[in-house]
């Protein structure tokens, strides 16, 4: 070992007895830290931690395994006699030997330490599966000379020198090491419990332009780059449609074949014009294409998708509007985009090509781009057209977000938000594919803009209730 490392290693086991004592020094900060990975990491996956330390954060996320892996063979002991339900090994990061997968893979605070980033986070992938997410924590160096003092005046735990990364470089040094970012995040404006002021600093100001790059702490969220499909995926087409009988025929006509096997499902809710009649005599036209009719149980475009998708047994999921507003032969755009994991969840953009004359009013058009500036910055993903009613993740994906939606609860009549937010809590990587937005040719609307707009306002309240100040 290197007298870098041997340092670093001597630094860490020389303290390792006293890291519960400047946990309770830290204890706004570090309380911070386990409410948002908590946030990040559901409970019951399988968790890699790496310098983890006393297995605090580790022990916080209430994995169904956990194995924390630290240079430190003081701290390593010490993490074992406090959480023994959970595995820790002495580990370098940069040398790292993995013979399992895990769900998740932590580092925290663990960066600035290493002699060689790049290198331990290629030692990362013999860890990961497609689904595996890496979370990266640092801290902002702006913070830097108010650390030091900290440290010199007995506030906060002493540090060796540390390497200066901001979050574009550590997405840098991910990209090198073969991981896409997923989302970056910034959070902690006061480090210190002030009652009151601490909350309206942490949980509002925090997320604003201008303080967001003032507080303390950042949050790298990546995934292992994918490769190809190893096989053609099946889809299913989740058709919602209401009073839309004049389109039925065109849109079993224009769906291209793509991918493996195809299966479309129409979701009728309630149609007063013979919608449910021209499905069955569309059925009957076309024996060799699998299409199925469902009826809802409740209203709104939401609960028809969420009824599409349980009765789905695709490997992707497809909504396609049955306006025909979005063209079905864009379809195999979307299918190559989740086939070839440039995305996992694929969102429809219409606000990019020129549209037909009637296809969008202009308040429509206006409200969408001011929700998807919103929305942006709300999911910290790029989201330029929140409304689209095309939307296409796998299966798999879409089964672990019906899992966690009591989080958010039943608060969506779109549909579209519901995903949406899902997504963005898995980490999913949400990826827009531009489209040429049509005018309906046949029937009215189903939009209502003040009454919806309204609804968008409060769910951007909610959304940020539940994404942002958590």
């Amino acid at each position: 070992m290197d007298g870098k490392k041997q340092a670093i290693r001597d630094h860490f086991d020389a303290y390792a007895g006293q890291r519960c004592f400047w946990e309770r020094k830290a204890r706004t900060y570090c309380k911070d830290q386990a409410r948002y990975f908590r946030f990040l990491v559901s409970e019951g996956l399988h968790v890699l931690e790496v310098g983890s330390g006393v297995g605090t954060l580790l022990a916080a996320v209430k994995p169904a395994r956990g194995v924390g892996i630290d240079l430190s063979p003081e701290m390593v002991r010490e993490a074992a006699r406090r959480h023994p339900m959970l595995e820790f090994r002495v580990g370098d990061a940069e040398a790292l030997e993995l013979n399992e997968t895990f769900d998740v893979i932590i580092l925290a605070d663990l960066v600035g330490h290493l002699i060689d980033v790049e290198a331990a986070f290629e030692r990362l992938r013999q860890g990961c599966k497609p689904q595996t997410r890496v979370i990266v924590s640092y801290y902002n160096y702006l913070w830097e000379p108010i650390l030091r003092l900290c440290e010199k005046v007995g506030i906060k735990m002493p540090q060796l020198a540390q390497s200066w990364l901001s979050p574009a470089d550590i997405a840098n040094l991910l990209h090198l090491a073969d991981f896409d970012v997923v989302k970056t995040e910034r959070r902690l404006l006061l480090p210190v419990h002030i009652p009151l002021v601490s909350s309206f600093f942490n949980k509002f100001l925090a997320y604003l332009p201008g303080f967001r790059f003032l507080c303390l702490c950042h949050y790298v969220i990546a995934r292992p780059r994918l490769r190809q499909a190893e096989r053609p995926y099946s889809t299913t087409i989740v058709i919602p449609c209401r009073n839309e009988r004049g389109n039925i025929v065109a849109t079993i006509e224009r769906i291209p074949q793509f991918g493996g096997r195809q299966e479309i499902i129409f979701v009728d809710g309630h149609s007063t014009d013979g919608t449910q009649e021209e499905i069955r005599r569309v059925i009957e036209l076309y024996p060799s294409k699998n299409i199925t009719l469902l009826v809802q149980d409740g209203r709104g475009k939401g609960d028809a998708v969420r009824k599409g998708f349980t009765h789905a047994t695709g490997d992707a999921l497809m909504i396609l509007d049955a306006d025909l507003t979005v063209p079905p032969e864009d379809l195999p755009k979307f299918y190559d985009a989740i086939a070839s994991g440039k995305g996992e969840f694929i969102n429809g953009c219409r606000l990019v090509y020129p549209m037909e004359a009637q296809a969008m009013r202009l308040l429509n058009l206006i409200g969408n781009k001011f929700f998807s500036l919103t929305f942006s910055w709300l999911l910290t993903q790029r989201i330029t057209d929140t409304l689209c009613g095309t939307k296409v993740l796998l299966r798999r994906d879409y089964e672990r977000l019906a899992v966690n939606r009591d989080y958010f609860g039943n608060f969506d009549p779109f549909g579209d938000f519901d995903l949406l937010f899902g997504a963005s809590k898995l980490n999913l990587h949400i990826l827009e594919i531009p489209i040429r937005y049509q005018e309906r040719t046949y029937g009215t609307t189903n939009i209502q803009r003040f009454a919806h707009g309204w609804s968008l306002v409060k769910m951007i309240v909610y959304g940020f209730l539940r994404l942002k100040a958590v």
